[in-house]
């Protein structure tokens, strides 16, 4: 019998799911990747894309990392029992909840695991604008629908109820979930008892499941972060990790504690998580308890840490402000949400009228990268921008700061600018930029 000769056609992008095509990369890892590039052309870039801590890991974690760097065996799929139970002590601290250790989930990043939600449930959406890059591809990859609440210039970029409870009405037919990141990124926006009382009853009303995402929990200025799970426990999920306070983003470490009623999410998340990334590096996971605890040395590294991030704020806020450029009043992160409205006119004449050519203007002509608004879910034509403030080196403004006795506001003054001048200088760059083309 002869052989048919055939050949079928190559592969190609056309045979990715539609949902994997419509797909972007993350725009705040492209930034960094695009900032890499452009210095190894020889160029002057001010890194202001991508929010990864400058601040080294504290010594103690890296000490319990080395400690345990023999440990070789796969650990239980959900995470280690300790470090499970370790984050449970310190949610009782820290907030006064009460979580079992066996409804808590280790993942390579709390990003995995927010998404791992997405993927198992089925309900809509809900998301503040502006939000996190990554919470609305990644229910496109969960093909869910999405709903946006945007939050206005003139609320200080803050959600409110009444707009919450009109989302919440809107889809009163379907299950709701929500991701309440605070404090936020890209806005710095942290929410106050008030606010998460409010918020908290409107959640109960129409049986909300939140994602508390509290990445960002230990970077608030003034020490005092406040989950909403104090408020509506029974419906709340927290995420958090040792990425952005602990300065270990490349250890892809995060967790998700949920409360009783929740127990099932947590086992089917585990099955999920058994037939893809299987459990976290078994170092990583021994080296993160240590991060969990209240030690001296590690209340004094968060300590300052936060009055770095504060002060820095305050100084980049201020020069902003002086050439009229909207700043949201941020309370913890690494970043400040910026808008240039208020010179949409003159900036109209150079056909700047959207973020993204904002963006890639300010990247072009004087190096300074960063984001705009869009990524964050506000409308392509906002002239708004978030810039990350961690382009310097975080030991050494550490380092300046133990050896300064005692800390005063001139000193820590000097210190941002001495070491966190390549910040600063960015800031004086945009603010310049801003005076000649708006004048």
């Amino acid at each position: 019998m002869k052989q048919v000769e055939w050949q079928k056609q190559a592969w190609d992008q056309q045979d990715l799911q539609a949902k994997v095509l419509k797909l972007k990369p993350s725009a705040t890892l492209w930034i960094n990747e695009r900032s890499a590039e452009l210095i190894a052309e020889g160029k002057t870039i001010y890194r202001l894309g991508l929010g990864q801590s400058p601040f080294p890991v504290p010594k103690e974690v890296t000490a319990a990392l080395v400690e345990h760097a023999h440990e070789k065996d796969y650990l239980p799929v959900c995470g280690l029992p300790v470090l499970r139970e370790a984050i449970c002590n310190r949610l009782k601290r820290y907030e006064g909840i009460e979580r079992n250790a066996q409804n808590v989930m280790i993942g390579p990043g709390s990003k995995e695991l927010i998404y791992m939600v997405q993927m198992a449930l089925k309900a809509r959406l809900l998301l503040p604008s502006p939000s996190w890059v990554s919470y609305a591809p990644q229910a496109s990859l969960a093909e869910r629908n999405v709903t946006w609440i945007e939050a206005s210039w003139q609320d200080g970029l803050r959600l409110k109820a009444e707009d919450l409870e009109k989302a919440c009405l809107a889809h009163s037919e379907e299950r709701l979930m929500l991701v309440l990141n605070t404090p936020n990124n890209p806005s710095g926006v942290a929410y106050n008892e008030a606010e998460l009382r409010s918020f908290a009853e409107i959640f109960r009303r129409y049986s909300v499941l939140v994602i508390s995402d509290e990445i960002y929990s230990e970077t608030h200025f003034q020490g005092s972060h406040i989950s909403i799970a104090r408020y509506y426990p029974e419906g709340t999920l927290i995420s958090n990790g040792i990425s952005k306070w602990a300065g270990a983003g490349g250890w892809r470490l995060g967790w998700l504690s949920a409360p009783n009623e929740f127990a099932w999410l947590i086992e089917a998340m585990g099955r999920i998580a058994s037939e893809t990334f299987t459990s976290v590096s078994a170092p990583i996971q021994y080296a993160a308890i240590s991060a969990t605890h209240d030690t001296p040395s590690l209340n004094q590294y968060l300590s300052a840490c936060q009055q770095i991030l504060g002060e820095l704020s305050r100084q980049a806020t201020e020069r902003l402000n002086e050439v009229l450029v909207n700043v949201c009043k941020a309370s913890g992160g690494f970043y400040l949400f910026i808008s240039l409205e208020a010179h949409r006119t003159k900036l109209a004449a150079r056909k700047i009228e959207q973020g993204s050519v904002l963006a890639q203007t300010l990247l072009n002509e004087i190096g300074v990268a960063c984001l705009e608004g869009e990524h964050f879910g506000r409308p392509a034509q906002e002239l708004s921008l978030r810039l990350a403030l961690v382009d310097f080196d975080g030991k050494q403004a550490l380092e300046a700061l133990h050896t300064s006795s005692p800390i005063h506001e001139q000193k820590l003054t000097e210190i941002i600018h001495v070491h966190c001048s390549k910040v600063i200088t960015a800031i004086d760059l945009l603010c310049a930029w801003v005076r000649t083309h708006t004048s």
